[in-house]
């Protein structure tokens, strides 16, 4: 089973979280962050991982640190729970409608850490939560899963619509990357045999 089990506490947060890539999309999830909390249940729904997250942070101060944290620690499970990655696809990519919003998500699981995200908020929060931290996560899960990750707003006047075909694009894209192909028979996706 590919999965993982990561225990994060600093100052600022204590983020717990397991995941496992060959799930059914279950998700239970409690960052004290709602919003976080809903975009995290999609991503798992549409990637069809196996998600928990429980999380506690000093959100009297703002949601910065619980964010960047999770992101953290979900790009450590992905990490963890690849390995060296054998009879991966690596790559993988969704063009994803959302209403009015279209966002084009790529990930290649590459070893290297590069996150390109263009995108234009109309707001500066989405309900309470500030639209600038999308990018914080991402930022953080990239770099710790070893990932490169562009996300790209194609299309959107809405910012809820924008971040959650975020969401759900990455889940669909990482779905694929970390799918197992049967031709590659337990190889390394790479022509230099390591990634």
């Amino acid at each position: 089973m590919r999965s993982a089990q990561i225990e994060r506490k600093t100052a600022e947060t204590d983020v717990r979280l397991t995941l496992s890539l060959d799930g059914a999309g279950r998700a239970q999830v409690d960052t004290g962050v709602g919003f976080l909390d809903h975009m995290l249940t999609l991503f798992a729904a549409h990637g069809r991982f196996d998600l928990t997250v429980t999380c506690t942070g000093d959100t009297q101060v703002d949601d910065h640190h619980s964010v960047e944290d999770i992101g953290i620690a979900l790009g450590d499970a992905v990490a963890q729970a690849l390995g060296e990655k054998r009879g991966i696809r690596r790559y993988g990519s969704m063009l994803l409608p959302m209403d009015e919003a279209l966002v084009l998500c790529a990930v290649d699981l590459s070893g290297r850490s590069t996150l390109r995200m263009q995108a234009s908020f109309p707001s500066q929060k989405i309900g309470a939560f500030d639209t600038e931290l999308v990018e914080e996560f991402f930022t953080a899960f990239a770099r710790h899963a070893g990932a490169t990750l562009h996300l790209r707003q194609l299309d959107g006047a809405n910012s809820h619509h924008i971040a959650e075909a975020m969401f759900k694009a990455f889940g669909r894209a990482l779905s694929e990357a970390v799918s197992l192909d049967a031709r590659l028979a337990g190889e390394i996706p790479s022509t230099k045999g390591a990634l």
